[in-house]
C-alpha cells in the first residue's frame, strides 16, 4: 500500500470500468503547466504516445505522453498560472520527460515583465537551475548547476526541484541527488506579470523535442522529495494523479496495443 504523503487519500467506491478508483486531495494543489499552457496532441508536431510506464497495477493500459518532434511555440501569462496568488517563495517544480539524446534546452522559462528571465528548467548535460529574484540575486554565475550528470540521454527521467530558504535540491528518478546554495535575496519574490514559455528560451534556436509526461509546479518544496509516491510512482502503483486525459481516451488502448506490437516484434 502506498502512503501519500502529500495528500489525503480517499477510496471512491465508484466503478471505472472493472476498477475503483483512488482520489487525492492533495494538501498543495499542483498547477499543470501543460495543463494551463494547453499542450495538445491538435496542435503541429506534437501527438499521443505511450509514457513512463506501458501499463500499470490494476490498469493494463498505458501510460500517456506528450511526443514533440517539431520547433513548437507555446507560451502564456504567467497570471495564468497563479491567477489568485504571488510565485511561492518556497516550491518545488518537477517533470518527467524523455528528452532527445544530446539535448541542451530550457524545458520551462518564467520572465517579468521586462524580458528578465527570472526562472529556468534546463534538461541536457550538467543542467542549470536558473534563478533570479526581483534584485537580480543570484547572478547568472552564481547560478546552481548540477554537475556530471545528464538528464538528455534517451531516456525517461522523473526530475524533481525542491527550492527552499537559500537552497535547492534535486530529486532523480526518487534519489536524492545534491543539494547546491541558491544565493538569492532574504525577501526573494518571482513576478508573475511577464510570460511563461515551453521548451525553450526567447532568444534561444533550440526548442526541446521529446516526450513529456508531467509538468508541475507545487506551492510546497516537501513535494519533490515525494514526488515519485505522491504523483508519478513506478509501474507497481496506479498513478495516483494523470496529467494528460484525453476526450478520446480510445487513444489509451491504441497506443497500448502499439506497443506491445514493438515489443513482440
Amino acid at each position: 500500500h502506498l502512503t501519500y504523503s502529500a495528500c489525503v487519500c480517499m477510496l471512491i467506491m465508484v466503478p471505472l470500468t472493472l476498477n475503483h478508483s483512488v482520489a487525492c486531495l492533495f494538501a498543495a494543489n499542483p498547477i499543470d503547466v501543460l495543463k494551463v499552457l494547453e499542450l495538445s496532441e491538435d496542435m503541429e508536431g506534437v501527438s499521443l504516445e505511450a509514457g513512463l510506464c506501458t501499463s500499470r497495477k490494476g490498469r493494463e493500459e498505458t501510460d500517456l505522453s506528450f511526443k514533440i518532434d517539431k520547433k513548437i511555440q507555446l507560451s502564456a501569462p504567467t497570471k495564468q498560472l497563479f491567477p489568485d496568488s504571488p510565485f511561492p517563495m518556497n516550491f518545488s517544480v518537477m517533470t518527467t520527460v524523455r528528452a532527445v539524446k544530446g539535448s541542451q534546452v530550457f524545458l520551462l522559462s518564467l520572465y517579468d515583465s521586462q524580458g528578465t528571465q527570472q526562472l529556468g528548467l534546463e534538461v541536457g548535460r550538467s543542467p542549470v537551475f536558473l534563478y533570479e529574484d526581483h534584485q537580480g540575486h543570484p547572478p547568472p554565475e552564481l547560478y546552481p548547476t548540477f554537475r556530471k550528470i545528464n538528464l538528455a540521454d534517451g531516456k525517461w527521467h522523473r526530475i524533481a526541484y525542491s527550492v527552499e530558504g537559500q537552497s535547492v535540491t534535486l530529486y532523480l528518478d526518487c534519489d536524492k541527488l545534491d543539494t547546491l546554495d541558491l544565493l538569492r535575496g532574504d525577501d526573494p519574490r518571482i513576478s508573475t506579470d511577464g510570460v511563461t514559455v515551453f521548451g525553450t528560451r526567447l532568444l534561444d534556436e533550440d526548442v526541446f523535442e521529446g516526450d513529456i509526461q508531467q509538468l508541475l509546479i507545487v506551492d510546497d518544496p516537501r513535494a519533490a522529495e515525494t514526488y515519485c509516491q505522491d504523483y508519478i510512482p513506478d509501474c507497481e502503483a496506479p498513478l495516483p494523479y494523470d496529467s494528460i486525459l484525453t476526450e478520446a481516451e480510445e487513444v489509451r488502448p491504441l497506443l497500448t496495443s502499439k506497443w506491445r506490437g514493438q515489443r513482440e516484434t
